[in-house]
């Protein structure tokens, strides 16, 4: 893999990333965080595939200007949590707290990204582990262990082993996205596929699966875009 940078205005950073598995050469913009990645077979040359990119450089300029903004998060700006957006101010005593439609941050303001950072992982955490207990009950299967990462390729995954992995970041997505990704990752658990009978369990333990993932392919990358200093 390797750095380049189309010229131009502006300047576009592209990774060019050569593998076996490639027939030809493509370019892929991540909806999560913008990165262009340029993928060609072994036998190209860095200079075939960059004249390739060269030559879509106005439809790759194009659609990463509608790419969502890096968002930073400190006293005075707003985040989404649970499907709500809240307005962030200082706040009073020890603990990072929510009032109406405010999130109350305690302690020196360039501190706030890192404590609102802590307040959100341990609340995925609750929400997700009381949904995770909730739908391996329903279904009868218990799951080994569960942990929270900040992935970009996916909101949760399930092990061999039973163990649950989800992104942090459902917490600032609505309540019920949150509950059906628990709901998709416990069903693992029975089908480790997405077969019709996988499916199948989804809808026995969540019911119409149908709107929450929408929400997460049309509304979900843009939970990525709120950086907290990391």
């Amino acid at each position: 893999m390797g750095q380049h940078f189309l010229p131009g205005n502006p300047p576009v950073a592209i990774t060019l990333r050569k593998t076996a598995q490639a027939r030809r050469i493509s370019l892929r913009i991540s909806r999560l965080d913008g990165r262009v990645t340029l993928t060609c077979p072994l036998r190209t040359s860095d200079r075939e595939a960059l004249s390739f990119a060269q030559e879509k450089a106005d439809w790759l300029r194009r659609h990463l200007m509608e790419q969502p903004k890096q968002a930073g998060i400190g006293i005075g700006g707003e985040i989404p949590f649970a499907g709500a957006t809240l307005r962030i101010v200082q706040g009073a005593g020890r603990l990072v707290q929510v009032q109406d439609d405010l999130l109350l941050v305690p302690g020196a303001p360039d501190r706030a990204a890192a404590r609102i950072a802590g307040f959100l992982k341990q609340t995925a955490r609750d929400r997700l582990a009381a949904a995770s207990d909730h739908y391996a009950t329903l279904l009868g299967r218990p799951y080994t262990r569960l942990t929270l990462r900040d992935t970009r390729s996916r909101w949760g995954s399930c092990t061999a082993d039973g163990g649950l992995m989800y992104s942090w970041r459902l917490v600032m997505a609505p309540p019920e996205v949150l509950a059906y990704v628990a709901a998709h990752e416990v069903a693992h658990l029975a089908e480790m596929n997405h077969s019709a009978a996988f499916w199948s369990v989804v809808t026995k333990l969540y019911g119409d699966y149908r709107a929450p993932r929408r929400w997460l392919r049309d509304k979900g990358g843009d939970l990525h875009r709120y950086r907290f200093g990391e």
